[in-house]
């Protein structure tokens, strides 16, 4: 039977992106086959030959802008200006990494005792399974593909459905740049599709949900292969009395409404230290009800918009007070108000899992103490931001808290590309990406002994 993968624009669900067929599993073990006959001769290429395509690559990102743009507008319903920037971003990720091939690749060591050299090489495992979410459609899979390929792996990458537009331009792009096909392979596709891939490739990368994110990595690791995986997570910003709270609510809603809250580094529970909770709470209250659509723009499809608008009603059903946001309104598009909520049970499932919209939790603590153990009940942190003015506060809170990123007086929700991204208990397994990580990742190290050949 013939399973076509559908994609529609989240503000115009009218609008029909993209369809295509599944390809099925077959279909990807045959295109992992295709990878790995390639990879020796990319990896024989040289560093200049793949610097060199990965640089056009950065160069077409850049001179179809525009066009890409749009296309993130219109497919995962992205406002135009965080399109832009994940355009921008994804041209410099591309250039970034178009350095990484001349970077040294081991290091030489004396040996413990006599003449002969040690040396350690880090060389590329083969076929890299790359397996990436909708939510940036351009800059993930990016950011897998780009050190993957830079160090002399192929890669195969299957996007989620949903961005499925964005991940065959890319690949046209690529191909346009000097990536051929079996070097870069996007295949779209479904679970089937992702199954037949961790069980066929080298290494695999993963970003996506906790549940489909802990099958990969048990399935990789019964293969004996590397994976990594980045599940998203429950995010907490800290507000202390000391903070211009003007300027907190400001980032506070950004990170919670931008881009409808669809970002795994979005704040989802907000902390207001002491005296800072009543003037917070209204400074936020009001700074999420002037977000628009050039901030927030829809959920990705109709299916999440129930979901989240029914985990606002059932948290209020049981006791929590709504004090902004969190209804549908009467349009075209998968909309939904930015929400935030007090008072809502431990137990309740918006306390302890990711939503993935714009709905956020506002709780009082009644020292650093307290809001950092507030911050830490948690079974999954990625981003956490801390906002005040006092540098000895913001550091020792950057010490106790259990995430992989903090950002001190800024949104939880900024990334930079050449540092390691991941973060703590549940959110996330494996090694870093991005950065020197990500090429670390990819690669394997060897020992190699060099001593005096033996005479006649």
């Amino acid at each position: 039977m013939v399973v076509t993968i559908t994609s529609y624009n989240p503000a115009d669900p009218a609008d029909l992106v993209v369809a295509v067929e599944e390809p099925g599993a077959e279909a990807v073990r045959a295109a992992v086959a295709r990878a790995r006959a390639a990879q020796p001769g990319w990896l024989a290429a040289g560093a200049g030959a793949r610097s060199a395509a990965l640089g056009r690559l950065a160069e077409a990102v850049e001179a179809h802008a525009d066009e890409l743009a749009g296309l993130i507008v219109r497919e995962v319903g992205k406002p135009l200006a965080e399109a832009r920037g994940e355009v921008a971003r994804t041209a410099a990720i591309w250039r970034y990494y178009a350095q990484a091939p001349f970077a040294p690749s081991g290091a030489v060591h004396e040996t413990a005792a006599g003449p002969g050299l040690l040396l350690t090489r880090r060389r590329p495992y083969g076929v890299a399974g790359l397996i990436a979410p909708w939510n940036f459609p351009l800059a993930i899979p990016t950011w897998k593909a780009a050190p993957a390929l830079a160090v002399g792996n192929t890669a195969v990458l299957k996007p989620a459905p949903e961005a499925t537009a964005c991940a065959l331009r890319l690949a046209e792009l690529a191909a346009g740049a000097g990536l051929s096909e079996d070097v870069f392979t996007v295949l779209p596709g479904g679970a089937e599709e992702g199954a037949a891939l961790v069980d066929t490739v080298d290494v695999v990368s993963f970003t996506g949900s906790t549940g489909v994110g802990r099958a990969v990595v048990r399935a990789a690791t019964e293969r004996g292969v590397p994976v990594q995986a980045e599940l998203g997570g429950l995010n907490a910003a800290l507000v202390l009395p000391d903070a211009d709270l003007g300027q907190a609510a400001a980032h506070l809603a950004a990170a919670i409404a931008g881009y409808a809250g669809q970002k795994c580094t979005a704040t989802s529970r907000v902390i207001a230290v002491g005296a800072a909770y009543e003037p917070l709470r209204d400074a936020l209250v009001k700074a999420l009800e002037l977000v628009d659509d050039t901030v927030c723009g829809p959920v990705i499809n109709a299916a999440a918009r129930d979901r989240l608008t029914a985990a606002v009603d059932s948290a209020v059903a049981a006791g929590a007070t709504l004090l902004t946001g969190g209804r549908a309104p009467e349009r075209d598009g998968w909309y939904l108000e930015p929400a935030l909520l007090t008072d809502v049970p431990a137990e309740h499932p918006l306390a302890r899992e990711e939503f993935f919209g714009p709905i956020a939790l506002l709780h009082a603590a009644a020292d650093l103490d307290e809001a950092i153990a507030l911050a830490n009940d948690t079974p999954h942190s990625l981003s956490t931001s801390v906002h005040s003015r006092s540098l000895d506060v913001a550091l020792a809170a950057a010490d106790r808290l259990d995430a992989g990123m903090i950002r001190v007086n800024a949104p939880s929700s900024g990334v930079d590309f050449h540092l390691p991204f991941g973060g703590a208990k549940g959110a996330a397994h494996g090694e870093r990406e991005q950065g020197q990580a990500a090429l670390d990742f990819y690669t394997v190290s060897r020992t190699v002994s060099l001593l005096p050949g033996g005479g006649a």
